[in-house]
């Protein structure tokens, strides 16, 4: 199977916006080109993920990459090597590298190779990798996410965010009574203070509870003062999203808490056929690999303890310009990304 370039291929996905809710067009350009590569079938699902397949074996390897971005416009140019635009390290540019990987790989005997394009991974309700979780059980797994092409992800913190919003009548600020907005920073203060208790001898942030305030405001109506506020808790493996609840609940007072957003932490196991066969690929390729957890989420979080199968996050890109003014990628990382992974593929008869 031939097709564009990686860059080429890139930069005609990243003119398409897909901002979180907005993937369609975008998940129909990408089954157009996996129809035009070659892919044996592919079709967007009931949850508006492009998925694509190459092969007719019985063990599953998922390449499960997400194809909406958040929302901001990145112009799309090339510079040099450095290629710009909205999803260029997340995840776009993964993705693409699956997508070419596998067209040009094709699938090993026993195999089948499985594209797919989450929607939704950036809202933080993951719809897509939901579902994909309910209609596959892949014998391993790859998520497409910025890890740097010569390194392998095995682990990502949960997250919970948390709506405080308190409500009391009006007081005179000349009173005793203390107001709903102090009330509400009390709070945001105590959670701070929670976490630091809590991290006292956690070395490193993966390790750490790590709090922040994403959003606060009050109103009135001159009878009854309101304050709402957003909380964003970036959660360690210790620390599971119910005793975090529990103790938030704790704290909140008279206030009114709602919890979404919920992702336990997970962590992937090293002594796997996957990471055997991308330390061989990497090594081949001339680099010096290394492992990574990150301090965010990914869909990861969602499908891995589902799955139960050996799983890492693996592309091209640093995820420091995830989300910024600045996303970029390097093309010859991205092609490098796209070799490393048609080494795994054509490895895993004899690894796995």
């Amino acid at each position: 199977m031939t097709g564009p370039g990686p860059a080429a291929f890139l930069e005609e996905f990243l003119r398409i916006p897909s901002p979180s809710g907005q993937e369609a067009a975008a998940a129909a350009w990408l089954v157009a080109r996996m129809g035009e590569l070659g892919f044996d079938k592919a079709w967007v699902d009931e949850a508006g993920s492009p998925v694509g397949v190459v092969g007719d074996g019985e063990r599953v390897l998922m390449l499960l990459g997400h194809i909406d971005t958040v929302p901001g416009e990145v112009p799309v140019r090339r510079e040099g090597d450095r290629l710009y635009g909205r999803g260029a390290v997340d995840a776009k540019g993964p993705l693409a590298a699956f997508t070419l990987a596998a067209a040009a790989t094709g699938a090993p005997p026993g195999w089948r190779v499985v594209v797919a394009g989450a929607v939704e991974e950036e809202a933080a309700t993951a719809r897509g990798a939901r579902a994909l979780a309910g209609a596959f059980q892949p014998a391993a797994c790859v998520i497409g996410e910025p890890s740097g092409w010569d390194r392998l992800c095995v682990g990502y913190k949960g997250r919970l965010l948390v709506d405080y919003r308190l409500r009391r009548p009006l007081s005179h600020t000349a009173g005793p009574e203390t107001g709903a907005c102090e009330i509400a920073v009390e709070f945001w203060n105590a959670v701070a203070a929670l976490a630091a208790h809590l991290n006292t001898g956690k070395r490193g942030v993966f390790e750490q509870l790590s709090p922040s305030l994403r959003a606060i405001r009050s109103a009135s109506d001159g009878l009854t003062e309101t304050v709402d506020a957003r909380l964003g808790l970036r959660l360690p493996p210790w620390l599971p999203v119910a005793e975090a609840e529990s103790r938030l609940g704790d704290l909140a007072g008279e206030a009114e808490l709602t919890f979404t957003g919920r992702e336990e932490a997970f962590r992937a196991g090293k002594s796997n056929g996957l990471v055997r066969a991308f330390l061989a690929a990497l090594r081949e390729a001339g680099a010096e690999p290394g492992f990574v957890v990150k301090t965010g989420t990914s869909d990861m979080n969602v499908v891995g303890p589902v799955w139960g199968c050996p799983i890492l996050a693996y592309g091209p890109g640093d995820s420091r310009l995830d989300h910024t003014p600045d996303e970029h990628t390097s093309v010859a990382e991205l092609e490098r990304a796209v070799g490393v992974l048609g080494r795994v593929i054509g490895s895993l008869p004899a690894i796995m």
